[in-house]
């Protein structure tokens, strides 16, 4: 199971930062119906329990962040100003520190998370509008998928992947950290300038949240950010598996980079969870590293190694990629068309990498940049390229860069527009788990209580049941989809959880 959750940067005319957190959640409690509203179970939420074993006494909060976390506003309770809501295709939408959040439904496929993901473009837009109604036809309210606010805040673009608990955490981390601090050079979404203190100028950069991560492994995820974040939150049987919580990404709107980012990962989790993850790839500094990498003008990407010497990001690439041909060719049709694509990838990024403006992000919005540039004869120093930078990212088709490069047929796409519309409210159905949340939230919203990733409760008529996602998340899709859709009230709905799959 895979998923994503993006993070979206809002701008709302005449409002400062100090009302986003407002803003925000105005726009999560735009969600028409059907949908379940303010019933999020935060019991079954432990971001503070670290999968080495042990549980941290607070999580650290980014000092600049904070001072706009107090409007002065009182709010009834914390859930108020989450705002959550989920959705009739199994994601969850909430107001998440100021950003309004997006977390896809799980998803078994990439063609399921690529559209979902996609969608979640969608749904920011559409509550856009709607929020554009209500202020006023002169108002703006305007979404942005990216990570950065480029006045030092970044917010975060999150994977999710399940994978075997017992595969211990010095194999996780040794196997990871190359891994994600190379794989921006076809993950990363591009960047106008840097905002690590002291830093030089820098141009243009391939990842917008490389310059926020400070350590190698820990909890946190909003200060002091890690490479390899720790957080031990299963949302399944938490005794076979575990859920690897990636914050390292950025936000990509390009289909084959989402593509790569996501079915990379998952071939390395595989080799890591079998033992054959390669071992000749250390690097001395890897939180250096990650910076050198996006910053490195030559596109060269050199960093050193450990034990001596250098190594290029495409290398290092490349023995992954080698260990998953030899290991994991023919394990799933998604395996080898991501073998295919990673391997034709990193030979253009070895020697031609801006031709891959048709692929990935961060060589589209460069091109885009640098063709305005030239047409302006405008300098890397202007800050101008800034506010480009961020309309690359903007979800309204009629404004953002990324979408005339759509239109024009310009970038490679993964899934159709079909597929992405029907995302925005049915759910991925090779996955029992969207499947089962979705169709109850669509059938019986009223009767949902204490929703969370790991479950839901059921109440009808003075009775409630509690359904668990481990006990269905390995039921045939399809049948339990069909045999639910047939259901009118949710005790026919339980009894069809209830019954045992033939």
């Amino acid at each position: 199971m895979i998923g994503i959750e993006t993070e979206y940067g809002i701008y709302v005319e005449g409002k400062g930062a100090q009302d986003l957190v407002d803003e925000a959640g105005y726009l999560v409690k735009l969600v028409p119906s059907p949908t379940v509203a303010g019933r999020w179970d935060y019991r079954q939420e432990h971001p503070r329990r670290d999968m080495r074993g042990f549980t941290v006494d607070h999580l650290s909060i980014d000092p600049n962040d904070a001072q706009f976390e107090q409007t002065g506003k009182p709010h009834s309770t914390d859930i108020e100003v989450r705002s959550d809501r989920v959705l009739t295709n199994g994601a969850r939408l909430y107001n998440d520190h100021g950003h309004p959040e997006y977390a896809t439904p799980e998803c078994t496929s990439l063609r399921e998370v690529i559209a979902h993901d996609r969608a979640g473009e969608r749904w920011m837009q559409r509550l856009a509008e709607r929020r554009m109604k209500q202020l006023g036809a002169e108002s703006l309210v305007a979404m942005y998928k990216n990570n950065t606010d480029f006045h030092g805040a970044s917010y975060g673009t999150h994977e999710s992947y399940l994978m075997r608990r017992e595969v211990p955490f010095d194999k996780v981390l040794e196997g990871l950290l190359p891994f994600f601090t190379t794989r921006q050079i076809f993950a990363g979404a591009g960047k106008v300038g840097c905002e690590k203190t002291g830093a030089a100028f820098v141009p243009f950069q391939l990842s917008q949240r490389a310059d926020f991560f400070t350590t190698l492994a820990s909890v946190d995820t909003l200060y002091n950010r890690p490479i390899v974040n720790t957080r031990d939150e299963p949302h399944a049987d938490a005794l076979r598996f575990r859920r690897l919580h990636v914050i390292c990404g950025d936000a990509n709107f390009a289909e084959v980079a989402t593509l790569l980012k996501v079915g990379t990962t998952l071939l390395v989790l595989r080799l890591i969870e079998q033992g054959l993850a390669p071992k000749t790839v250390g690097l001395r500094d890897p939180v250096a590293a990650i910076q050198s990498i996006s910053q490195d003008q030559s596109l060269k990407w050199c960093v050193e190694r450990h034990g001596g010497g250098t190594v290029g990001a495409v290398d290092i690439q490349r023995a992954y990629l080698a260990a998953a041909k030899e290991h994991l060719t023919g394990l799933s049709p998604d395996t080898d068309t991501v073998l295919i694509e990673w391997e034709q990838v990193l030979n253009t990024l070895e020697t031609d990498p801006l031709s891959l403006a048709d692929t990935l992000d961060w060589a589209a919005k460069r091109a885009l940049l640098e063709g305005f540039m030239d047409a302006e004869n405008l300098s890397w120093s202007d800050p101008y390229l800034q506010s480009l930078d961020l309309e690359y990212h903007n979800t309204d088709p009629a404004a953002g860069l990324y979408y005339a490069l759509e239109q024009e047929e310009k970038i490679r796409r993964v899934v159709t527009e079909e597929e992405i519309l029907k995302a925005l409210d049915t759910p991925p159905l090779g996955s029992p788990r969207a499947i089962v949340r979705g169709l109850a939230v669509r059938k019986f919203p009223d009767a949902v209580q204490k929703i969370s990733w790991g479950g839901f409760t059921l109440e009808h008529e003075g009775q409630s049941a509690r359904i668990r996602m481990a006990d269905i998340q390995e039921r045939e899709p399809v049948a339990l989809a069909a045999a639910l859709e047939n259901t009118k009230t949710p005790a026919e709905f339980i009894a069809v959880l209830a019954t045992s799959p033939v």
